[in-house]
């Protein structure tokens, strides 16, 4: 081969390392499993009602407080308890990687606006102008996730 068909080799060649790795630290590279939390939602009078879960799944990543994501299902208790959670107005859950498979991003939304799902105030101010929302399913099955709450604007 000629100099010439060699850098274009190696141009297109550290052009496919730098998109798988640019690739990786975008969708794995940062996000960690989160193995156990205490979900809970904040009523209309800011009292704390603790869930009762099971089949928690969840992730997280210290170089966002927005990358918090979960997916878990409420028991008997634990959906009485999120009934008295304050209605979160304008929830938007937040897309999660593909690879975390039980958070639809789309679906959730599709269910809320639907009114088939609930999002209610877990915590306000979870971080810095970051609320945590979950969003709850008349079967159990439920959302988390944070959200910006519009105190930084």
């Amino acid at each position: 081969m000629t100099s010439g068909r060699w850098l274009v080799v190696a141009i297109l060649g550290l052009t496919a390392i730098f998109a798988a790795a640019q690739w990786w630290f975008q969708t794995r590279a940062y996000y960690a499993p989160v193995e156990e939390v205490e979900l809970v939602v904040t009523g209309e009078t800011g009292d704390i009602h603790v869930l009762d879960i099971r089949d928690f799944e969840g992730i997280d990543a210290e170089t966002s407080p927005l990358r918090f994501r979960a997916c878990f299902v409420l028991t008997g208790d634990g959906l009485a308890a999120a009934a008295l959670g304050a209605p979160y107005e304008d929830p938007t859950p937040l897309t999660a990687p593909g690879w975390f498979d039980c958070f639809d991003a789309e679906a959730i939304g599709e269910a809320l606006a639907s009114g088939e799902a609930m999002a209610v105030l877990s915590r306000r101010e979870v971080h810095r102008g970051v609320d945590r929302v979950i969003a709850v399913l008349p079967d159990g099955r439920a959302f988390a996730w944070h959200q910006l709450n519009g105190t930084l604007e």
